[in-house]
């Protein structure tokens, strides 16, 4: 069987379920070495360090 809706629905009842929808700004912290603004959980751009230690060796 497939989906019958029996009644329409108004377009303000469609566009209020569509308005839970929202992007979000990414939550951003501090890297504790360099003190850049990184993703949680990621290695840092600036300097190469996750969790106070070096990932990738950068060249200053």
């Amino acid at each position: 069987m497939s989906i019958c809706p029996k009644n329409k629905h108004s377009k303000a009842r469609r566009d209020k379920r569509r308005a839970t929808w929202k992007m979000s700004a990414p939550n951003l912290v501090k890297c504790s070495k360099c003190g850049e603004l990184v993703l949680p959980h990621r290695m840092c751009k600036a300097c190469g360090t996750y969790n106070k230690k070096e990932i990738i060796a950068m060249e200053d």
